[in-house]
């Protein structure tokens, strides 16, 4: 498997990203086992976990599985999502994010995370008092790179911003959603990333099932995120969607390519996206996802599986920009 710097730091993670979300979950704790050994021998390194995932139940079952190649690998996880009841167990107010990163330490069973995400933006709290809290937990050697998830990219650039100017520890990664359903991300921050030298670790590279091949217009398995999670549901809920499933699909089978392969393939080869994040909940299903660092994806290929689904107009929403019909660039 390739290794790919992260932005700047220098620090060279794999390819492909492992999300952990299903350990504990969907995932017991024998099949995440067996699921993190096959990663690891395929050479991922970069292994991204959150504190609310299963309830904790997902950061305890990486931190067992890392215990013996902690120095071999990234260990990623992240906070703001309610982890309790009380109205202090959420949000990334630094009392919260201080608890948030002790908590997450004892049950990763290490001393620092490497890369700490804010798992959202933060609506009510003061931005530089969250990154004040992120620098403290720098200084303090448990975090090593802070980075955001769900930010937008002028989120991001105010982050980027208040950080230069008191000489804090930057934001070194963006994690947004991404798919070929789900192109927002080419508006803004995906030129944000190249401009700025930030990773880019997108999520949901399968549209949540949508693009395995196993949905269609009139196609959908019986059990599945998108069938049995009501937020995936309505993520994806546009009748769209499955018809563009459907297109895919017909696409990958035309150039003798699994489904899943090309579209986590397609993710990867987009400019600024340093590593798609991939996840599953057996070695069946992972091994579908590493079938993407075989696809030999050609511009010809890349162009096809694009102009199945509408490109986002631009930022200014000038589309003619991209024509012809112009006043012209420098």
């Amino acid at each position: 498997m390739e290794h790919r710097y992260l932005g700047r730091t220098g620090l060279a993670v794999s390819q492909l990203c492992l999300g952990t979300m299903p350990f504990g979950g969907d995932a017991d704790e024998a099949t995440s086992a067996a699921i993190f050994a096959r990663a690891r021998d395929a050479g991922i390194n970069l292994f991204d976990c959150a504190d609310v995932y299963a309830k904790g139940a997902s950061e305890q079952i990486l931190g067992r599985l890392v215990a013996d190649c902690r120095n071999e690998i990234v260990l990623v996880s992240k906070a703001y999502f309610p982890t309790g009841d009380g109205p202090n167990d959420r949000g990334t107010s630094r009392y919260h994010l201080t608890r948030a990163v002790e908590a997450s330490l004892r049950r990763l069973g290490t001393d620092r995370i490497d890369i700490f995400y804010l798992h959202r933006m933060d609506d009510v709290t003061a931005l530089d008092e969250t990154l004040r809290e992120l620098e403290r937990l720098v200084s303090a050697g448990k975090i090593l790179y802070p980075a955001v998830s769900n930010f937008s990219a002028w989120q991001t650039m105010k982050a980027l911003g208040i950080a230069d100017t008191r000489g804090w520890a930057p934001v070194v990664a963006i994690q947004p959603m991404y798919n070929l359903a789900k192109r927002q991300a080419e508006v803004e921050i995906l030129p944000m990333c190249r401009s700025e030298q930030l990773g880019c670790i997108p999520y949901g590279p399968l549209g949540g099932g949508l693009l395995s091949g196993k949905y269609g217009r009139d196609r959908k398995p019986s059990a599945g995120r998108l069938v049995d999670n009501e937020m995936y549901g309505v993520r994806y809920g546009d009748p769209q969607y499955y018809d563009l499933a459907e297109r895919f699909t017909a696409l990958a089978d035309a150039h003798g390519v699994a489904a899943p392969a090309l579209a986590i393939a397609w993710v990867a080869a987009t400019p600024g996206v340093t590593a798609p994040l991939i996840g599953a909940r057996s070695v069946e299903q992972l091994e579908g996802c590493l079938a993407a660092t075989d696809v030999r994806m050609t511009d010809e290929l890349y162009a096809a599986v694009a102009a199945l689904s509408p490109a986002p107009p631009p930022a200014t929403d000038r589309n003619e920009e991209t024509s012809a019909h112009n006043y012209g660039s420098r």
